[in-house]
């Protein structure tokens, strides 16, 4: 049994060290807008640790939420005044992640980001096999370290021809 009434996915969450690059970041190379920002916040008990699972002093001194076409991003910053981890994790992390977008042309997409003067990763790997033949994708990384991808498969992906199950397609 699912939980009652769930519906989708509203946001994804992550922490960044600036958060004023990243709000220009997401909106100057994936026009995402910026609907609102609050902060600071903190609290004298364990409120944080309670209900963040952070330390319990920890300080979040800005929240900023953007429209991402299809789902939002809240993004959080917070203060340097705790000990905590400040690189970002790979993806053989627990915890490890990453935001992949679409793009209908790989190579003008990749382009784009060198051009722009992101480092992109080796690729665009282009899938020629196995459930997903017909995709291509390439790693690019945010200014602060964050793993972000590109994502394309024009003509669709092999496993939709044998599978009952399918996935949202945001082409």
């Amino acid at each position: 049994m699912a939980i009652p009434g769930l519906k989708k996915p509203d946001h994804i969450g992550f922490t960044v060290p600036n958060i004023d690059e990243a709000i220009a970041f997401f909106r100057e190379h994936f026009e995402f807008e910026l609907a609102y920002e609050f902060g600071p916040f903190s609290s004298a008990d364990d409120w944080m640790q309670d209900h963040l699972n952070v330390l319990p002093r920890a300080e979040i001194t800005k929240i900023a939420v953007m429209s991402a076409k299809g789902i939002n991003l809240e993004i959080f910053e917070y203060a340097d005044t705790i000990a905590r981890n400040k690189v970002a994790p790979n993806n053989a992390d627990i915890g490890g992640h990453h935001l992949a977008f679409y793009v209908e042309d790989m190579s003008a997409a990749v382009a784009y980001l060198k051009q722009q003067g992101i480092e992109v990763l080796d690729g665009p790997t282009i899938m020629t096999e196995g459930p997903t033949e017909g995709e291509s994708w390439v790693y690019f990384m945010a200014p602060w370290g964050m793993q972000l991808e590109l994502v394309s498969y024009p003509k669709g992906k092999a496993f939709a021809k044998h599978s009952s199950v399918g996935l949202f397609d945001p082409r």
